[in-house]
């Protein structure tokens, strides 16, 4: 969001649908002129109704029988009711699970020798944690606030001892560290899914570990994110790996052929030369260079060049928005890419090649035209299919 760019002007106002530069402060905006039409031109908003799939808890308020007569002296008729829903919320609760297995043995072979069992019960069903007390459903709601609520183990401790229950922080992180190794088969399929589809994008991107074992807390770590899988389904993969060796990203791709969208990371450099990959570079990434150039620069240093960038990059994306609007088939898409985005890429590489040799290469601008340049062969890539 820090990236996006303001517009101003009649000209670029006009472009505000089919830009990617669009401001979050130009969405609230444009929002907040639509509510506030006159009232003639817009339905207000009523309360949005109760999904009927909700269970309902009926509770009858009726009149005492001593209301029920008419001061005429005749019984009142019951002819309809008036019926009021109220949200309402059933907090959590703690129960326990009792496995309970009959035990069977024989009475008439009671004192005989006999290599078989002499009593039988059911086993018992598979359990995360086997000669543990938690269920599957206790650890999937721990998995869940922890990773999808962002709430930390000492609140979840916190909550636990509020509903009379003493589990330490540190027994929650070891459900947690068995519940990841439960979870190996799952994120082997996931894998398995990336590597199957005709494009894997992949970033890293750096996380501080406080207390890993054998490294100082201020030791930088990296998270390795890699997206790829069926095209419409596409599936996501954190990967946490103490350095940014690209063996780790080879470790990922395994022997996956197709394309392959990376920043301008050296790592990379190995995976993009090998046999049946096609190697895609990230305008995301030499856009991002520009704007650090604008914000310390302004846009009329240098010439513009920044911002005369941006505005070319902007026209791309904006013919992306066009495509995605109008949801054209990939066919069509590459068509209108043909039609728009290249005669704006070969606009922009004129561009990057007229200031490269002007440009003191050591400065902000410098290298943010070296990237672009170095990347080029890639960012064009997209074009072809």
């Amino acid at each position: 969001k820090s990236e996006k760019k303001p517009r101003t002007g009649q000209e670029q106002q006009l472009s505000l649908f089919d830009e990617a530069e669009q401001t979050a402060e130009e969405q609230k905006s444009q929002t907040f002129e639509e509510v506030c039409a006159p009232a003639h031109t817009r339905r207000k908003r009523g309360r949005r109704p109760i999904p009927a799939d909700l269970p309902r808890v009926e509770i009858i308020h009726d009149l005492p029988e001593s209301e029920k007569a008419c001061p005429c002296g005749a019984e009142l008729v019951r002819i309809g009711e008036e019926v009021s829903e109220k949200l309402d919320i059933v907090p959590a609760k703690i129960q326990v699970i009792r496995h309970i297995r009959p035990k069977y043995a024989c009475r008439a072979c009671e004192g005989v020798e006999d290599d078989g069992p002499t009593v039988k019960t059911a086993p018992m069903p598979l359990q995360l944690i086997p000669q543990g007390i938690v269920t599957p459903g206790l650890l999937a709601h721990v998995a869940i606030a922890k990773y999808a609520d962002a709430l930390p183990l000492y609140r979840q401790e916190d909550q636990f001892a509020r509903l009379g229950l003493d589990i330490s922080r540190g027994t929650l992180a070891g459900w947690m560290i068995r519940v990841a190794k439960a979870c190996d088969p799952l994120i082997d399929l996931i894998i398995e899914e990336i590597r199957s589809g005709p494009l894997v994008n992949m970033d890293e991107t750096t996380v501080q570990v406080l207390a890993e074992p054998g490294r100082a807390n201020t030791t930088k770590s990296f998270m390795w994110v890699a997206r790829g899988g069926t095209p419409g389904k596409p599936v996501v993969l954190f990967r946490y790996h103490p350095t940014r060796a690209g063996c780790v990203a080879a470790e990922i791709l395994g022997n996956f052929q197709g394309y392959l969208q990376t920043d301008g990371y050296s790592g990379y450099e190995a995976l993009g030369e090998r046999e049946g990959i096609r190697h895609l570079g990230c305008m995301a990434h030499v856009r991002r260079k520009f704007v650090e150039v604008e914000k310390t620069t302004g846009k009329k240093a240098a010439g513009g060049t920044a911002h005369a960038v941006l505005d070319l990059i902007g026209k791309l994306y904006g013919v992306e928005r066009q495509a995605e609007k109008q949801k054209l088939a990939p066919e069509q898409i590459k068509a209108l890419r043909a039609e728009k985005s290249s005669p704006i890429l070969d606009k922009l590489k004129a561009l990057l090649d007229a200031r490269v040799a002007t440009t003191p290469p050591k400065s902000l601008l410098g290298k943010a035209v070296s990237y672009a340049l170095k990347q080029w062969d890639r960012l064009v890539v997209y074009l072809e299919d």
